[in-house]
C-alpha cells in the first residue's frame, strides 16, 4: 500500500514538473503570457514618468514601494503602435532576471495551466513575434503567445 501511495505521488510530481503555470492577458485580440513564477504584482494603470530619448515602447518609470520600474508597452514592443491606455488596461510587473520591469496590456485574463509538451515554436513569417516570444500553446481554443521576457527587455537595453 505503501508503495502505490509513493508511485502516486511521484507521478503527481512528474505532472506538475512538466506543467507550466501561465498569467495569459490580451492585447486586442491576442492572447499572452508570461511564467506565474515571474509576476511581481498586477496593477491598475496609473499613468508613468516620462523619460527622454527612448524609444516608443518604453512608456516611462513608476515608482513602486521605493524601486523605480520601467514600463513597457507591449502593444508597442509588438510594432503594433502605443496604446492610448484607460483605466482598464493594466501593468503586470515581472522579475527578468535581478531587474523588475512592468508590461502595459490591454487585460490580465487567467491563470492556465499548460504541458510543456503541448509549447510549440513559433512560425517563422512575423520577425517580431519570432524575436520577442519563446512558443505558442493553444489551450481550449485559443492561442497564446509566450513572451520571452528578456528579449522584450533587450530591445529597450541595446537601444535596438
Amino acid at each position: 500500500m505503501e508503495a502505490l501511495a509513493f508511485k502516486e505521488e511521484s507521478a503527481a510530481n512528474g505532472a506538475a514538473v512538466n506543467s507550466l503555470q501561465l498569467i495569459a492577458f490580451s492585447i486586442g485580440e491576442q492572447t499572452y503570457g508570461v511564467e506565474i513564477t515571474t509576476v511581481r504584482e498586477i496593477r491598475a494603470w496609473n499613468g508613468a514618468t516620462p523619460l527622454p530619448n527612448t524609444r516608443e515602447f518604453v512608456r516611462g518609470v513608476i515608482n513602486l514601494r521605493g524601486t523605480i520600474v520601467p514600463i513597457f508597452d507591449l502593444r508597442a514592443r509588438f510594432g503594433d503602435g502605443q496604446t492610448s491606455p484607460t483605466k482598464n488596461h493594466v501593468v503586470v510587473v515581472i522579475s527578468v532576471g535581478d531587474k523588475w520591469v512592468g508590461i502595459l496590456v490591454d487585460a490580465v485574463s487567467d491563470i492556465l495551466t499548460v504541458s510543456k509538451d503541448d509549447i510549440h515554436p513559433v512560425p517563422e513569417g512575423n520577425s517580431v513575434d519570432t524575436e520577442l516570444l519563446n512558443g505558442i500553446v493553444t489551450h481550449e481554443s485559443r492561442m497564446v503567445g509566450l513572451i520571452d521576457l528578456h528579449a522584450v527587455v533587450a530591445g529597450a537595453q541595446h537601444g535596438e
